[in-house]
């Protein structure tokens, strides 16, 4: 069986953050960085971090709005204008550093076999696929990463280059925050990287969030978390 316990960051700027920990049975597995949706590290995230677990990852998700509401937490469609608030108060460069932080810090656990991955949801994705291309800890970052729906990387994709990682891309195509142009725009950015994918389906935004009954599609979340599943397991095992 998993077991869960929370985790204290010491942060590059002094301070300390936490973040739910996941630890699979057995006590040692692979690293995996799980990052939140605008909701905070809520029920869906604990859930995802006790799968992963349970597929034997060492799992941290770090609260990425504690400079901002330590704790902040919502748990479905009715958050959304308190997670968007937090959104727009988000500092970007430092939450940088805390991702490198947090890489750091799991790499330095006893129960981390080595490899580390990274996930995220919504701005999870986004933090993600910022986490690939920035976050490094003793000079190394991540081994690979899985960015679901994240909205702002058709804006980053200046930093395509810097991702030396395999990448897995998910995306809604009935998703009406992110246009699919704007999916076009990171498939264009990524051509010509055989260590890159991006799978669509026939969903709508944050359809892996089961808390958000009016968001969730269950086929297309089971598909993109088997998927997800066996991506980590090449790359991090």
């Amino acid at each position: 069986m998993s077991s869960t316990h929370t985790e204290r960051i010491a942060a590059h700027d002094g301070g300390e953050f936490t973040a739910f920990c996941a630890v699979p049975e057995g006590g040692t597995g692979p690293g995996i960085l799980l990052f939140q949706e605008i909701f905070g590290v809520n029920d869906n995230m604990r859930g995802l971090a006790g799968r992963l677990a349970d597929a034997g990852y060492l799992t941290l998700v770090p609260d990425m709005f504690w400079r901002l509401e330590p704790g902040f937490e919502r748990r479905d469609e009715s958050g959304l204008a308190d997670g968007m608030a937090m959104v727009q108060r988000f500092d970007w460069e430092l939450g940088a550093r805390d991702m490198a932080s947090t890489l750091g810090h799991v790499l330095g656990m006893d129960g981390c076999s080595g490899k580390v991955g990274a996930v995220g949801f919504c701005l999870g994705g986004t933090l993600a696929y910022t986490c690939a291309a920035t976050a490094r800890a003793n000079g190394r970052g991540v081994d690979a990463a899985v960015p679901y729906y994240g909205s702002g990387i058709h804006e980053m994709l200046d930093r395509a280059d810097d991702i030396e990682c395999p990448l897995m891309f998910h995306y809604g195509d009935q998703d009406p925050y992110i246009p699919s142009d704007q999916v076009a725009a990171v498939e264009a950015g990524f051509a010509g990287r055989p260590d890159v994918v991006v799978h669509h389906y026939d969903a709508g935004h944050a359809f892996s969030n089961w808390d958000a009954p009016s968001m969730y599609n269950e086929s297309a979340a089971e598909r993109a978390w088997q998927r997800t599943l066996d991506f980590f397991a090449k790359h991090l095992r």
